[in-house]
């Protein structure tokens, strides 16, 4: 099972459940999902193996 957890600036913190954020993003206000996720991206899933989490930017980059 994993944990999600969002902030003011819409980014995505996923950990396994029961872990805890690093130290990094410790510092940011971090809300968690009510709801419980069972089943993940295998993206994201490799990304929580390796690194601990995986963070994704939901904010829309500006094009010029």
């Amino acid at each position: 099972m994993f944990d999600i957890y969002r902030n003011d600036k819409r980014d995505l913190l996923v950990l396994s459940t029961g872990s805890v954020a690093p130290v990094l993003y410790s510092a940011h206000k971090w809300r968690k999902s009510r709801k419980r996720v069972l089943k993940v991206s295998d993206e994201i899933k490799s990304a929580v193996q390796a690194q601990g989490y995986y963070l994704r930017s939901r904010r829309v980059a500006r094009t010029e």
